[in-house]
Protein backbone atom coordinates (compact mmCIF):
# COMPACT_ATOMS: atom_id res chain seq x y z
CA UNK A 1 0.00 0.00 0.00
CA UNK A 2 1.05 3.62 -0.84
CA UNK A 3 -0.94 6.40 0.52
CA UNK A 4 -1.16 9.74 -0.53
CA UNK A 5 -1.63 13.17 0.52
CA UNK A 6 -1.62 16.25 -1.59
CA UNK A 7 -1.25 19.82 -0.34
CA UNK A 8 -0.85 23.02 -1.83
CA UNK A 9 -4.35 23.93 -3.58
CA UNK A 10 -6.11 27.28 -3.36
CA UNK A 11 -7.77 30.18 -5.31
CA UNK A 12 -5.35 32.32 -7.01
CA UNK A 13 -6.03 35.00 -9.52
CA UNK A 14 -5.43 34.18 -13.47
CA UNK A 15 -1.40 34.61 -14.50
CA UNK A 16 -0.99 33.67 -10.67
CA UNK A 17 1.43 30.60 -9.75
CA UNK A 18 0.54 27.73 -6.99
CA UNK A 19 2.87 24.64 -5.65
CA UNK A 20 1.34 21.40 -5.22
CA UNK A 21 2.72 18.62 -3.03
CA UNK A 22 1.68 15.01 -2.87
CA UNK A 23 3.46 13.13 0.40
CA UNK A 24 3.83 9.46 -0.45
CA UNK A 25 4.32 7.10 2.54
CA UNK A 26 4.12 3.47 2.62
CA UNK A 27 5.49 0.87 -0.12
CA UNK A 28 7.17 3.77 -2.03
CA UNK A 29 10.32 1.59 -2.87
CA UNK A 30 8.13 0.01 -5.58
CA UNK A 31 7.12 3.13 -6.85
CA UNK A 32 7.74 3.08 -10.48
CA UNK A 33 6.63 6.57 -11.40
CA UNK A 34 3.83 9.69 -10.12
CA UNK A 35 1.92 11.93 -11.74
CA UNK A 36 -0.39 14.47 -11.43
CA UNK A 37 -4.17 14.27 -12.82
CA UNK A 38 -6.98 16.79 -12.68
CA UNK A 39 -10.92 16.73 -13.21
CA UNK A 40 -12.90 19.66 -13.76
CA UNK A 41 -16.60 19.79 -12.80
CA UNK A 42 -18.54 17.55 -15.60
CA UNK A 43 -15.11 16.12 -17.35
CA UNK A 44 -13.19 13.54 -16.94
CA UNK A 45 -10.12 12.96 -15.20
CA UNK A 46 -7.56 14.09 -17.37
CA UNK A 47 -3.63 13.71 -16.83
CA UNK A 48 -1.66 16.45 -16.38
CA UNK A 49 2.20 15.29 -15.54
CA UNK A 50 4.10 12.78 -14.55
CA UNK A 51 7.53 11.88 -13.51
CA UNK A 52 9.57 8.32 -13.13
CA UNK A 53 11.01 8.06 -9.70
CA UNK A 54 14.60 6.59 -11.29
CA UNK A 55 16.31 9.03 -13.22
CA UNK A 56 13.66 12.21 -13.04
CA UNK A 57 12.18 11.68 -16.81
CA UNK A 58 9.20 13.96 -16.88
CA UNK A 59 6.31 13.83 -19.53
CA UNK A 60 3.47 16.61 -19.43
CA UNK A 61 -0.04 16.84 -21.10
CA UNK A 62 -0.25 19.52 -23.91
CA UNK A 63 -1.99 22.44 -22.07
CA UNK A 64 0.96 22.13 -19.10
CA UNK A 65 4.09 22.27 -21.19
CA UNK A 66 5.52 25.35 -20.49
CA UNK A 67 3.33 26.40 -17.67
CA UNK A 68 3.91 23.39 -15.12
CA UNK A 69 7.06 21.64 -14.01
CA UNK A 70 7.03 18.43 -12.12
CA UNK A 71 9.43 17.58 -9.77
CA UNK A 72 10.26 14.96 -6.51
CA UNK A 73 12.76 14.65 -3.51
CA UNK A 74 13.28 11.34 -3.98
CA UNK A 75 14.77 11.51 0.67
CA UNK A 76 11.18 13.53 1.49
CA UNK A 77 8.99 11.06 -1.03
CA UNK A 78 7.46 13.85 -2.13
CA UNK A 79 6.47 14.86 -5.60
CA UNK A 80 5.15 18.69 -6.29
CA UNK A 81 3.79 20.63 -9.32
CA UNK A 82 5.06 23.91 -9.74
CA UNK A 83 1.91 25.42 -11.77
CA UNK A 84 2.88 29.44 -13.53
CA UNK A 85 0.49 31.37 -15.36
CA UNK A 86 -2.59 29.43 -14.42
CA UNK A 87 -5.43 29.72 -16.56
CA UNK A 88 -9.14 29.67 -15.47
CA UNK A 89 -9.37 26.64 -18.16
CA UNK A 90 -7.13 24.88 -14.86
CA UNK A 91 -9.39 24.89 -12.31
CA UNK A 92 -9.83 21.73 -10.98
CA UNK A 93 -9.04 18.46 -8.56
CA UNK A 94 -5.69 17.93 -8.46
CA UNK A 95 -5.04 14.03 -7.63
CA UNK A 96 -1.51 12.89 -7.11
CA UNK A 97 -1.57 9.50 -8.59
CA UNK A 98 1.55 6.60 -8.01
CA UNK A 99 1.85 3.75 -10.35
CA UNK A 100 3.92 0.79 -8.93
CA UNK A 101 3.46 -1.13 -12.31
CA UNK A 102 1.03 -3.52 -11.07
CA UNK A 103 -1.24 -1.33 -9.28
CA UNK A 104 -2.14 2.27 -8.89
CA UNK A 105 -2.87 4.70 -5.81
CA UNK A 106 -4.23 7.95 -5.80
CA UNK A 107 -4.75 10.58 -3.31
CA UNK A 108 -7.64 12.53 -1.95
CA UNK A 109 -7.28 15.62 -4.63
CA UNK A 110 -6.82 19.23 -4.19
CA UNK A 111 -8.83 22.13 -5.03
CA UNK A 112 -7.35 24.48 -7.28
CA UNK A 113 -9.51 27.87 -8.19
CA UNK A 114 -8.44 30.16 -11.03
CA UNK A 115 -10.57 33.18 -11.07
CA UNK A 116 -10.53 35.30 -14.01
Amino acid sequence: QVQLVESGGGLVQAGGSLRLSCAASGRTSSTYRMGWFRQAPGKEREFVARIWWSGGATYYADSAKGRFTISRDSAKNTVYLQMNSLKPEDTAVYYCNADLRQTQFWGQGTQVTVSS
